[in-house]
């Protein structure tokens, strides 16, 4: 019995474990993020924000999340019961998933697959099949128009978000995210691809339907968009997985572009060596996600033809482009790397 519990039991409890340790701190800082945005925007807009529940209003995440669960579910009649209810729990689950690969420091990482990257890309490439499903599933006019624009905002700006990553892969020589962290890049590098960052960062607001890109929820011509429909839990599962993919969209960033768990900039001094790197990447996670707050907070609403515009006559012959000025800069600089057993 207690080989049997050794050889089956627990590797399955050890993996129950981390995974635990990756989603629970993983839903606080989902939650805190709402406690966040509000104050960051108070700030900007001269308001107090939340300040009565709690010291600081701190507890206002737990008494919205305790209102959310206390109303009642509400399905519409007309509606398609099964999909309608399986929409917001796909896009929670797909919002989850996703960090299953995600490398917090060197060896902190539940999979360190060889193809991270693509992985990552895969699921949150599915997180519109939630919102499509919960479009069309309300059977509301409104819902549906919603789901119709966050599929085609998603695939306009996925295609930039897909050659951008190229032009990472084309730097970094490998699809694993460690390694992608852990590849030195020189300062011409970094250079090279800071207008990809841009384009990123941008395209990761449009894939997450945030302002200046909130279309699909646009409150002036849609009252809600593809979640009108949806009340009680059902909302705040929706709710959870927009911010949740915000955090991921973030750390892909910071994975990407930001250095992930190293210290900035390349300093070496011996107090910011002591960081853990755990921090270093929750610091950067907060500097990327503070740009999402600000441009909620200071930046109009696009008009959707602005923002095809934008996705498929700027950012896609921008990236492709940049794909092979990047590929040309390496081999210019015989740079290019190389894969394993493969000499140059």
């Amino acid at each position: 019995m207690a080989e049997f519990f050794d050889i089956y039991m627990l590797p399955v409890f050890e993996i129950l474990g981390k995974i635990l340790l990756i989603v629970l701190p993983l839903l606080g800082a989902m939650a805190y993020l709402t406690y966040a945005e509000r104050k960051v925007m108070a700030a900007m807009q001269l308001r107090q924000g939340p300040n009565m529940v709690g010291p600081f209003g701190l507890l206002q995440p737990l008494a919205d999340g305790l209102k959310l669960f206390g109303k009642e579910t509400i399905i519409p009649s007309a509606s398609n019961r099964a999909i309608f209810v399986l929409a917001p729990m796909l896009t929670f689950m797909l919002a989850l998933i996703s960090w299953a690969v995600i490398p917090f420091d060197v060896g902190m990482v539940l999979a360190d697959v060889n193809v991270g990257i693509l992985y990552l890309f895969a699921v949150s490439s599915l997180g519109v099949y939630g919102i499509l499903m919960a479009g069309w599933a309300s059977n509301s006019r409104y819902a549906f128009l919603g789901g119709l624009r966050s599929a085609a905002q998603m695939v306009s700006y996925e295609v930039s978000i897909g050659l951008v990553i190229v032009t990472v892969i084309l730097v970094t020589g490998s699809l694993n995210l460690t390694e992608i962290v852990m590849a030195e890049r020189t300062w011409w590098m970094h250079l090279l691809l800071f207008p990809m960052f841009i384009v990123f960062v941008i395209s990761a607001l449009a894939e997450t339907n945030r302002a200046p890109f909130d279309l699909p929820e646009g409150e002036s011509e849609l009252v809600g968009g593809y979640n009108v429909e949806y009340s009680s839990m059902t909302f705040a599962l929706f709710f959870l997985g927009e911010y949740m993919n915000m955090i991921l969209m973030s750390a892909m960033t910071v994975i990407l572009f930001l250095g992930g768990w190293k210290v900035p900039f390349g300093l070496e001094w011996e107090w910011l060596t002591m960081v853990p790197g755990l921090i270093w990447f929750v610091l950067k996670i907060c500097a990327v996600l503070f740009i999402f707050l600000w441009s909620r907070a200071t930046l109009p609403r696009y008009r959707y033809d602005q923002l095809m515009r934008l996705g498929w006559k700027i950012f896609l012959p921008l990236s492709l482009l940049w794909v092979l000025v990047v590929a040309g800069a390496l081999i210019m600089n015989d740079a290019l790397p190389m894969p394993a057993g493969v000499e140059g």
